[in-house]
């Protein structure tokens, strides 16, 4: 099936003016989904929608939010088949990372339902007699999730997991890339029970998307705003947001380093790094971007991971090959005119750089240096960038010598050398030992610098989408000065 519809206040439904748009199979250029072209009729209803069932839910019993919650996950991971269907297709990924989207959201929905009895407020000392002061928090009312579609079952998920376990309403914006699979979250979310208007989904055209979401940001309803993707749109996210004096919480863009010391195991790297740089076609935003290796085993690292990323093959993702296509032809051009810049400037390309239409093979380019583009750009792309450091010291100055501060990875045998690098990382997230690809539905997900602000994940999400609130309840008479 690759008609959709969008989900608005209960009801699955086309757009108000009938309009629809097509989404391509990058692998074959065959249909992959057809959906609604949402206008601002659409957008105006799924808020109001969300902005009358918001009472109800928020006043709902902490531990039947839970209930529903849990349900959703069990929908989630009985559906798996028809998630991995719609994500192949739409984003050209493999069923093996579709499938993983779907076990971490399923996750992301128990962890989120467990949130539900965990958002608790103080008691504060109070200078005035008698008096009890409480800080208490309450849900915000409307939440809008902008999610991408590199990550999409985990990403459309986040979005609006957390948000509905402090009591909020949700209307999630679909990426025109997966329409089909953000749906689908809606469908469990719904046939879990959770009342009509609770969480909404609207689906656009690309063309439609800078006048949908700049209606949606200023719409009275919405109180809160989460947004993943790039820190170009991010930037623009962020500016509306400011215009109307909401908050905003930010993931965006990411350019992961993984420093590898003269005393690393070189294989425990060179296997970090080629799943960090390489998995579904390092179209994530914690991807490994660069390697930033003593100058005594870089030329050693680089051979191993070079024979490392000759077994790993790119091509349709139905044929059973371990990485898919890139989310379209553009998207791989784009990555190859980085490393061909790279090239012109000097760098070394052990594997070559292979680009058939949406299909790009694993690219290692050795030797950046600051006058390449590829130095600063995030490609977004199965592509690994090697830079040589001449001590601890030069490493984590290179790590730091850019403007995006997401994901990052240390390896070495001294764990107390690593922590001290690690220490010095600007970087929202840091392992030792580990790849830059590591996400888990309880832990405080967020970058710093160009990377974005706020956290995702669990009990460090609270504060992002409930509104603290100072109550006081005066016990005994009170003086007062007039």
């Amino acid at each position: 099936m690759t008609d959709r519809q969008m989900l608005i206040g209960g009801e699955w439904c086309a757009a108000h003016d009938g309009r629809t748009f097509d989404r391509l199979n990058p692998a074959t250029g065959a249909l992959a989904s057809r959906a609604p072209a949402a206008g601002n009729a659409d957008v105006d209803a799924a808020v109001d929608a969300a902005h009358r069932a918001f009472p109800a839910w928020a006043a709902l019993a902490p531990t039947e939010r839970r209930r529903r919650l849990l349900k959703a996950a069990d929908l989630m991971d009985a559906r798996i088949d028809a998630f991995v269907a719609a994500g192949v297709a739409e984003t050209g990924a493999t069923p093996g990372w579709i499938g993983f989207n779907v076990t971490l959201a399923a996750n992301m929905l128990r962890e989120a339902a467990a949130m539900t009895t965990q958002i608790d407020g103080d008691i504060i000392p109070s200078d005035v007699p008698g008096n009890l002061a409480l800080a208490m928090r309450v849900p915000c009312g409307v939440v809008l999730g902008i999610a991408p579609w590199n990550a999409p079952v985990i990403l459309g998920t986040r979005a609006l997991a957390m948000p509905l376990a402090c009591g909020n309403t949700v209307v999630l914006k679909a990426s025109e890339a997966c329409p089909g699979v953000h749906a689908l979250i809606g469908a469990v979310l719904h046939d879990a029970g959770l009342g009509a208007g609770v969480v909404n989904v609207v689906t656009h055209a690309a063309a439609d998307a800078p006048a949908l979401v700049e209606r949606l940001i200023a719409h009275p309803h919405v109180k809160r705003i989460n947004f993943t993707g790039s820190t170009h749109v991010g930037r623009i996210i962020a500016r509306h947001a400011a215009a109307h004096l909401k908050p905003v919480l930010l993931e965006l863009g990411g350019k992961a380093p993984v420093l590898v010391l003269d005393d690393a195991d070189l294989d425990a790297a060179v296997d970090a790094i080629a799943f960090g740089a390489f998995f579904n076609q390092g179209q994530i935003c914690m991807s490994t971007e660069r390697v930033i290796a003593a100058r005594s085993i870089a030329d050693a690292l680089v051979e191993r991971l070079a024979a490392k990323a000759r077994t790993l093959v790119a091509g349709d993702p139905r044929a059973g090959h371990a990485l898919g296509t890139m989310v379209d032809a553009a998207a791989a051009a784009r990555a190859a005119s980085l490393v061909e810049d790279a090239r012109l400037h000097g760098a070394r390309l052990p594997l070559g750089c292979r680009v058939d239409g949406a299909v790009m093979q694993p690219a290692i380019v050795d030797g950046v240096t600051p006058d390449m583009r590829l130095y600063r750009e995030e490609s977004f792309a199965p592509v690994v960038a090697i830079l040589s450091a001449d001590s601890d010291d030069d490493a984590v100055a290179l790590a730091n010598d850019s403007e995006f501060g997401l994901a990052a990875s240390v390896f070495s045998r001294d764990i107390a050398r690593a922590m001290a690098a690690a220490r010095r990382i600007e970087s929202g997230i840091c392992h030792i030992n580990g790849p830059t690809v590591h996400d888990e539905a309880q832990m405080p997900f967020g970058g710093v610098k160009a990377s974005g602000y706020g956290r995702f994940g669990s009990r460090a999400s609270i504060g992002e989408f409930t509104e603290l609130r100072w109550v006081t309840v005066q016990t005994a008479p009170r003086h007062y000065p007039i």
